[in-house]
């Protein structure tokens, strides 16, 4: 009988297939330089349109060569600063062809890669200064990881929740101004509702605990149920750090659960002095986002949820269908699964692409690549001082930059000027920066979380920017 459906490969010329596109993508990375971000032809979509036809390997390979590999989001370029978006790593290609051989599901059961989840998560555990007691969750990201660290919260005050929901109860949580847009969303989406996210003031860069202690007295006297506080380990625009000490005093007295956003700036707690410093306290947390393809640089996606409490973690996710059960023998062995502490039960093996990365460059390399983005920001900052008609936007903290290309022009010709400048620098090549809004204007801002960065790149991109200021 003739052989139906996904027929058995001619594995001498799937090899040699597979063996060019790894060459294409070697080539890829070690000439990340050479290849900039660059809009899309025009045709696109008609070079992406599914054919559903059975080409082969051989014609998969030529289009991703030919219509993938040249359009891609620019992140890998050394001169890619904007948002906050990781470079990738060589070492991602490795571990994704292990990954893909392996296609393990990390939801549960007992086999090697969930023990290796637990590994990276305990190492992170340790980073940041959290107890035995903790436990993790590799995720798509911070968003997600929010999400996950909320709900928990919201089971410690309301023990009936997932049973009963959440009722006439009104829940009102607390952030200072400038968080994410990733704890608005969860708010949201969990029910608790935009109007209940309270923005407390800054004072200093800062969230102001006295502010935030008289706004958690006046909820409580208008019957709102105070659960949630929200610091700031790098916040997205400017790259500032609450007092994660004086917030987890402030949580303590409070009865509040203290969650930090630590999307990027978590990873300080492995950098140098003085930037380590900046998320003293992040250890005292109850519960941490952060990202691995920010400022760890693996490749997307890989953010991680850390819960102080394993106990609340898995009393908030754990449901066992008896299709599920576990055993003492076998496969469905190896508890605890993952699928127990979080939304998703198929889960993709994050945990590969972190693990190869430590072991392949040490943890003393990525100290040494965060401690350094912080440095080129200051380094950049001082470019930007150095040139006339340019100024900062505010001063530089951590690994970002925000400044106007001038300064001497009134907010509104500031921000025209400004925009041009992002989009043209990105349509030419030369550098990304994206841009934000500071003091009235729309500002250049850098985010480096870029490890391919040198300053000879931030100086080539000051200069762009100073010769189209003036055009």
């Amino acid at each position: 009988m003739a052989e139906k459906g996904i027929k058995t490969q001619d594995w001498a010329a799937f090899r040699a297939e597979a063996q060019r596109m790894l060459e294409a993508a070697l080539d890829q990375m070690q000439q990340a330089a050479e290849r900039p971000w660059q809009p899309v032809p025009d045709d696109i979509d008609a070079r992406y349109a599914v054919t559903a036809e059975a080409l082969g390997p051989q014609a998969a390979v030529d289009r991703i060569i030919r219509d993938v590999l040249p359009y891609h989001g620019g992140n890998t370029h050394p001169r890619f600063w904007g948002w906050v978006q990781g470079s990738g790593l060589a070492s991602d290609l490795i571990s994704s062809v292990a990954a893909a051989a392996v296609n393990a599901n990390m939801g549960g059961r007992d086999h090697g890669a969930n023990y290796m989840e637990r590994a990276v998560v305990d190492w992170t555990r340790r980073k940041m200064g959290m107890p035995e007691s903790a436990s993790g969750l590799l995720v798509t990201g911070t968003s997600q990881a929010t999400v996950i660290a909320f709900q928990a919260a919201r089971l410690r005050v309301l023990k009936d929740l997932r049973k009963q929901g959440q009722g006439d109860v009104r829940l009102t949580a607390y952030a200072g101004e400038g968080v994410h847009n990733a704890t608005l969303k969860a708010v949201e989406l969990l029910g608790i509702g935009s109007d209940n996210l309270r923005k407390v003031p800054l004072a200093d860069g800062c969230m102001d605990c006295s502010a935030l202690a008289a706004m958690v007295a006046e909820d409580k006297a208008a019957g709102a149920v105070p659960f949630l506080v929200v610091g700031n380990a790098g916040t997205v625009d400017l790259g500032l750090f609450d007092d994660l000490n004086a917030l987890a005093d402030a949580a303590a007295v409070l009865g509040l659960w203290l969650h930090v956003d630590g999307a990027f700036g978590a990873w300080t707690r492995i950098a140098a002095e003085p930037y380590r410093s900046l998320s003293d306290g992040i250890g005292r947390a109850d519960s941490i986002a952060l990202d691995f393809h920010k400022w760890m640089y693996v490749g997307y996606d890989c953010g991680m949820a850390l819960l102080r409490n394993e106990e609340e973690h898995r009393a908030a996710f754990a449901a066992r269908p008896a299709y599920l059960e576990g055993a003492e023998r076998g496969l469905a062995g190896g508890e605890p699964w993952f699928c127990d502490y979080g939304i998703d039960l198929s889960r993709g093996n994050r945990a590969l692409k972190v693990w190869t990365a430590l072991e392949t460059y040490g943890e003393a390399a990525f100290s040494e690549a965060i401690t350094g983005n912080c440095e080129l920001a200051a380094f950049m900052a001082a470019e930007v001082e150095a040139q006339p008609l340019m100024a900062l936007g505010a001063l530089v903290v951590s690994n970002v930059c925000v400044f106007t290309a001038r300064s001497d022009l009134p907010p509104e010709a500031q921000s025209e000027v400004n925009a041009r400048i992002a989009q043209t620098l990105q349509e030419s090549g030369e550098a990304v920066f994206s841009t934000t809004r500071a003091g009235g204007r729309v500002m250049l801002r850098a985010a480096i979380t870029n490890h391919r960065s040198r300053e000879a790149d931030v100086r080539a991109a000051i200069a762009a920017v100073a010769r189209e200021a003036v055009l």
